[in-house]
């Protein structure tokens, strides 16, 4: 229990309600509904779903392929492109991405449900335990990869399939990233995300050294010395600050670390929650922070975002979601103080407006009552390794994750360019990976 205040406590639930709050949102399809949601696709020749998917699966030959009665060759089509197909099916905005472009959404109002098709095919396949895919013959090459998240992870992958020898470096205890620590707990339960890791390692000629990252027992310098490639896949640890009066009082915390805390208890019941609980910003993982404080009892849930709803880069089904759920949404409104006797108790804000310089505070402000502050405000490098430039505060990449250093590609959230999804991740890291194989082996040419 937190002995901060009275206010955040754990277990105010019964034992029942943390199995149900937790419980999978959106279950697989079964075969029948499988079959049914497939027939709905037009199979569009030029189809642009399949433009809109960040890793170009081919959606409309997976969907036959359901329709047909062979989930598992759909799940190779998907894994094909998309090594992490099972938990991109889970955490994608789809309703963003291939479902908008869907030709059906835009004449009725209703897409193909491709995300949910994704998931029934490729549950089915990694069910049997089978990988569907194999090492080439061996290159003698040896390639490193810094960070075993969604990048990482797709880099290492594909390497190994082209016969190379990877080593994964990662400061925590489970592999995985933020599909392990970085996610809310009801999209990937029973423990999904590390078995589609241990799924993914099946292909072999993967070793992962855990506890290990750049400036913890790796520098680049000694990555390059000891092998033929280096892939960086470091994501984003540090969280922005709030720059607000009394952000340093108790209780104000990160939501990435409130999140991967949850992620990682095996006892829900004994996380401490506030009971009004304020989170900030506009983005999944505030809205992932919200909806799982209700889930663990908080009475009152807000989130404030400085702009516009349009501005929010959580989807609008997410903020449904967080709605339906009893959180409540401010737009338009800043933090200025923190408030509180050394913990928080209240949260004052300014309204804000858009003008031609940019985010503008007005003079009106408005209270909440806050024993729980949790900042989703983005994330931040943590110190690029010298050498390496820097572009608006991500690594800078040219062509398919070429830094600035010669030997070291860079992909996922690290780098600069692209947008902060898993499935952008997972194609970063492919593409790097493809780049390198042609590298090496034009060297060893």
């Amino acid at each position: 229990m937190n002995q901060l205040t009275p206010g955040v406590v754990a277990g105010r639930l019964g034992p029942g309600d943390y199995a149900r709050n937790f419980a999978d949102i959106a279950p697989r399809l079964d075969a029948h509904e499988a079959r049914v949601a497939a027939d709905r696709c037009y199979f569009c020749h030029d189809a642009p779903c399949m433009t809109a998917c960040p890793t170009t699966i081919d959606i409309p030959l997976f969907i036959r392929q359901i329709a047909t009665g062979t989930p598992e060759a759909a799940a190779k089509t998907i894994f094909s492109q998309n090594i992490l197909g099972g938990m991109c099916a889970r955490v994608c905005p789809t309703e963003q991405l291939c479902e908008e472009a869907c030709v059906r959404e835009v004449a009725e109002g209703k897409p193909v449900e491709i995300g949910r098709l994704q998931r029934y095919a490729t549950d089915s396949l990694m069910e049997t335990g089978v990988h569907p895919f194999t090492r080439g013959k061996p290159t003698g090459k040896r390639v490193a990869v810094v960070g075993a998240g969604p990048a990482g992870l797709a880099a290492a992958h594909r390497l190994a399939m082209k016969g190379h020898d990877v080593v994964i470096y990662d400061a925590r205890p489970k592999a995985g990233g933020l599909n392990e620590y970085g996610i809310a707990s009801y999209k990937a339960p029973d423990g999904f995300a590390q078995a589609e890791v241990d799924w993914l390692m099946k292909i072999g000629g993967i070793a992962v050294e855990k506890g290990k990252a750049l400036g913890q027992g790796v520098t680049l310098d000694g990555l390059k010395a000891g092998h033929d490639a280096v892939v960086l896949a470091i994501g984003l640890r540090g969280v922005n600050a709030l720059r607000a009066e009394g952000e340093g009082l108790a209780n104000v915390v990160d939501a990435v670390d409130f999140i991967a805390d949850l992620r990682q208890a095996e006892d829900k019941s004994r996380l401490a929650v506030g009971r009004d609980v304020v989170v900030i910003g506009g983005g999944m993982t505030a809205v992932d922070a919200a909806v799982q404080s209700r889930l663990l009892g908080a009475e009152n849930v807000t989130i404030v975002y400085r702009r516009d709803q349009s501005q929010m880069s959580a989807s609008a089904d997410e903020q449904d979601h967080a709605t339906s759920v009893g959180v409540r949404i401010i737009h338009n409104a800043a933090p200025v103080r923190v408030i509180g006797s050394g913990r928080a108790e209240e949260i004052e804000f300014a309204y804000t407006e858009s003008s031609p310089e940019g985010l503008k505070l007005m003079a009106e402000t408005f209270r909440l009552r806050a024993d729980q502050v949790m900042k989703a405000i983005g994330q931040t490098l943590l110190g690029a390794p010298e050498g390496l430039r820097v572009e608006g505060g991500k690594i800078a990449v040219t062509g398919t994750g070429r830094t600035s250093v010669p030997g070291v590609w860079a992909a996922g959230d690290c780098a600069a360019g692209g947008e902060d999804l898993t499935v952008t991740a997972v194609a970063e890291g492919r593409d790097a990976a493809e780049d390198i194989h042609a590298s090496l082996m034009g060297a060893a040419g």
